[in-house]
């Protein structure tokens, strides 16, 4: 099974950021590209409490059922990750909500996909701001972000909708998903 090793970190210039990666190495691998993400569960919540996740993301025209385990927390977040493409996903959906599962939240962003080779950075807009992820083994990930002038402090082990809810409190938003439309802002905005 694999395991996903990762951080995010808040971007606050995305040009900033994407020149750091091209002197650090890294190359681009997918452009911006739009990504909507759908969180299912049990209606008992069963998921949530035990601290997984079942997802069913539209990256592009590429749809992606995923599984995530809970996740151990320390300086890095780690945990397992199941996925797998799918090749209709309005029929996936169908089928996760006859086993009983439900949409739970959604939430959507562009995201762009850079690779050194040896681990993964992406680069994503959303309409809660910009956040980059970095992804790989522990040792990589810590001398990735040193390269992207990102310290420890910065480090960021929360899923998108955690982070989501903490922002509508902060802002008092009555936004109901991480949605550009819910939360009234255009990818142009956040540039």
């Amino acid at each position: 099974m694999a395991k996903e090793v990762e951080i995010k970190f808040r971007i606050e210039n995305m040009s900033v950021m994407t020149r750091l990666l091209k002197q650090a190495g890294f190359k681009c691998i997918t452009r911006s590209t739009h990504e909507m993400n759908t969180l299912y569960d049990l209606p008992s919540e069963k998921l949530r409490e035990r601290g997984e996740l079942l997802r069913l993301r539209k990256y592009g025209d590429s749809w992606v059922l995923t599984h995530k385990a809970k996740g151990n927390a320390g300086r890095h977040k780690s945990r397992v990750e199941l996925q797998t493409n799918v090749d209709d996903g309005k029929e996936m959906d169908a089928i996760l909500r006859a086993l009983g599962f439900a949409p739970i939240f959604r939430y959507e962003k562009y995201r762009a996909e850079w690779s050194d080779g040896a681990g993964d950075v992406v680069l994503d807009e959303t309409p809660i701001g910009n956040f980059g992820e970095i992804e790989g083994a522990a040792r990589w990930i810590d001398r990735t972000a040193t390269a992207l002038g990102i310290s420890r402090s910065d480090y960021i082990t929360q899923t998108y909708a955690p982070m989501f809810f903490e922002w509508k409190q902060r802002t008092g938003s009555e936004a109901t998903e991480m949605t550009f439309r819910a939360v009234g802002k255009s990818k142009r905005e956040l540039r």
